[in-house]
């Protein structure tokens, strides 16, 4: 993994990368976004309008360019048309998919792309996944680390290559350890609900890895944390985080779920418990993941948050929204 660069510096890099490899074939690249792992730049290659993102972690976009298979009129996946290195720097062109992101939509357009979305999520879990194997965040050999779902969210309490130092740093501050050890004793208990069954998942919904326009889905980003396991976390992301976005609390997103599943069949198994199992561990990936961004607040809160769930049965909490929001 190539030393952190600040964007001016990614700025400079995507210029040279450009003009190398493109020369006048291409427009001057242009900051489009900046998500957590990458830098997104606009430009057009031979008048066709593109993407050039650049970071460190290149099985980001190769699991994008694998994810472009599954794409259809319900799963809009924006394909890769090119991948390589420049200076150490991971890089991928992509086509370009117009939409607002999910994330900065009001509500009344929230509720009218809802199904869209739903029907996307549905989508996502109905991929077959024949040839991979394991359960987890997956690689693009098609491969996941664990032998069983259970085995893939308890494994939340480790570190990672990605996001290392964290719980070193979490037992050093005011907030300690203690209310991760809480929200893996709690996922310990609601594993014998969760199913064996294996699905595609998108594993980080929302922060802008949803495009839409005039309420339909027009993209779905961002691959990379994608994994094997139960396709009802994709759900619990979004009551997860659905509090942290003011212009939505007029919408009920986990009545909305419910009003959804049961037009597409029977509700699943278990139902809460698997909800609430995935709100606890989606909490704590926050927590690790903030704590090793150094973003105390949300640390503060998402413990807090893990905390109270691991405290009430499954149903019976109601997520308060944070005083913050995040990128």
């Amino acid at each position: 993994m190539p030393a952190e660069t600040d964007p001016a510096a990614l700025a400079d890099l995507a210029r040279r990368l450009v003009r190398t490899t493109f020369r006048g074939r291409a427009t001057e690249p242009q900051p489009l976004a900046a998500g957590a792992w990458s830098q997104a730049f606009e430009l057009t290659i031979d008048g066709v309008e593109v993407v050039l993102r650049i970071g460190a972690h290149g099985s980001d976009f190769a699991k994008d360019e694998l994810a472009a298979r599954f794409a259809g009129p319900n799963l809009p996946i924006p394909p890769v048309l090119a991948r390589g290195m420049v200076d150490n720097w991971h890089y991928a062109i992509s086509a370009r998919a117009h939409g607002t992101g999910f994330d900065d939509l009001s509500a009344a357009d929230v509720a009218l792309t809802l199904p869209s979305l739903l029907t996307a999520l549905d989508t996502i879990g109905s991929i077959d996944l024949a040839g991979t194997t394991g359960y987890g965040i997956w690689t693009p050999d098609g491969r996941a680390p664990y032998d069983s779902w259970t085995d893939a969210l308890l494994a939340i309490g480790t570190e990672t290559a990605r996001v290392p130092g964290w719980r070193a740093a979490l037992a050093d501050s005011e907030i300690g350890l203690g209310p991760v050890e809480a929200g893996l004793a709690a996922l310990a208990t609601l594993a014998p609900y969760l199913p064996d069954e294996r699905r595609m998942v998108h594993g980080d919904l929302l922060s802008r890895n949803v495009l839409a326009a005039d309420g339909t889905v027009t993209a779905v980003l961002d691959w990379g944390n994608a994994l094997y396991g139960d396709h009802l976390y994709d759900a619990a992301w979004l009551i997860y985080w659905w509090p942290w976005y003011p212009q939505w609390r007029t919408i009920d997103i986990h009545a909305e779920l419910l009003a959804h599943w049961h037009t597409t069949g029977p509700l699943p198994t278990h139902l809460r418990k698997r909800l609430h199992a995935y709100l606890i561990h989606i909490g704590l990936d926050a927590i690790a993941y903030c704590t090793y961004q150094h973003r105390w607040n949300e640390v503060r809160h998402n413990a807090d948050t893990v905390v109270a769930l691991a405290n009430h049965a499954p149903g019976e909490i109601i997520l308060n929204p944070p005083m913050i929001r995040p990128p």
